[in-house]
């Protein structure tokens, strides 16, 4: 027999989220870590913030709905606060309560006051320490890598530093379309009205060019946790010089001395590794026999990199390398780096902090588990 479907009036539950939600949940373990974290940051957070005037937005709770964004692939802002305002889960973990949810101008609102104090960058950090601390990361082996993130702004932003603005059709003035054709557009003649800082890159000869920024990340090969992220301009020289950025930060935010580096080929670069190796660093990357035409440094550097590749230190590093592309992989299709959903790099980087920030709780919690 067919039921009824009577309409009732609306009703009130009383429902304690902390005992419905599974013992093994791992945001139960990222919740933990994550007040600790933040509750150590406080000295930080009243220098960053007036003792007079209105009460703010706790920048606890920001930060932990950031790390909700990434961890959910929740699109923007907007949604972030949409889905915090019915969902009982988040709720909980950004201790919301009964409270009514923010707008989502307050993450722009408090952007450049996170930026200005380093607060993600500390956050982020703090993550990395307790894993040290804790024996989750390694001290001495590590992989770096770059990508390319895609920029918000459209090909269609591209306009003649000096010259006149490309031809756009009529009869559509909130979209036009822009006729590119018989016209050469690259980096030293265009530049993006949208996002200045973007620049055309492309993957790979054959492949289509989209204006990116360039992504960074030093991960250790223990665990496979991200030591450091950075986001730099996309000009074919930003993985090497992230490389030492990355490298001094380690060095002089953890005590750690990096003693091998896993790479790919494009870190072959004579000078970049004859630096590394006067930091007594082991360069593990494929190098084609070297030709020796002089006793350069670097020359020297190459041809010890291609000796090295005979050693089973090396054949080790070389494997456990590709893990980083998971990492990226998890940016990109979890953590929504795919494309930016913010324009300008300083914005691009914070993006890439919190869902470091928030790869490195989540794989914390399942090392915990697993345990």
């Amino acid at each position: 027999m067919r039921g009824n479907a009577k309409k009732q009036l609306p009703m009130f539950f009383a429902i304690n989220v902390e005992a419905e939600l599974p013992s093994n949940h791992p945001l139960r373990a990222i919740k933990r870590r994550a007040n600790a974290i933040l509750a150590s940051m406080s000295r930080d957070f009243e220098a960053a913030y007036s003792k007079i005037g209105r009460p703010s937005i706790a920048p606890e709770r920001l930060l932990k709905a950031l790390l909700l964004q990434a961890l959910y692939s929740i699109r923007s802002e907007i949604q972030l606060m949409q889905a915090i305002q019915f969902n009982l889960l988040y709720r909980w973990f950004v201790d919301l309560s009964d409270d009514p949810v923010w707008t989502p101008e307050t993450f722009s609102m408090n952007r450049e006051r996170f930026e200005q104090h380093d607060l993600v960058r500390k956050f982020f950090d703090r993550i990395v320490s307790e894993a040290v601390l804790e024996g989750q990361a390694s001290t001495d082996h590590f992989t770096v890598d770059g990508t390319l993130i895609r920029s918000w702004a459209s090909l269609k932003s591209l306009k003649p530093k000096n010259g006149p603005e490309p031809r756009r059709t009529e009869g559509d003035p909130g979209n036009p379309t822009v006729d590119f054709h018989g016209e050469k557009r690259s980096n030293a003649t265009h530049q993006s009205a949208t996002d200045p800082e973007a620049r055309l890159m492309r993957k790979g000869k054959g492949k289509e060019a989209h204006l990116c920024h360039s992504g960074h990340v030093l991960m250790e090969n223990r665990h496979g946790l991200c030591m450091d992220v950075r986001v730099d301009r996309a000009d074919g020289y930003a993985e090497r010089r992230s490389a030492r950025r990355m490298i001094r930060h380690l060095k002089r935010r953890h005590s750690i001395y990096v003693e091998t580096l896993g790479m790919d080929k494009g870190f072959d670069d004579g000078s970049f590794l004859a630096e590394l190796g006067r930091l007594g660093i082991r360069a593990h990357l494929p190098v084609p026999p070297v030709r020796w035409r002089a006793p350069e440094p670097g020359t020297l550097a190459r041809d010890q990199a291609h000796q090295r590749m005979r050693t089973k230190g090396y054949q080790i590093s070389q494997r456990i390398r590709k893990r980083v592309e998971e990492i990226f992989g998890w940016f990109k299709t979890v953590g929504g780096l795919a494309r930016a959903r913010l324009v300008g790099r300083w914005k691009v980087a914070q993006e890439m902090l919190m869902t470091g920030a928030a790869y490195n709780l989540l794989r914390l919690a399942r090392l915990e588990g697993a345990g």
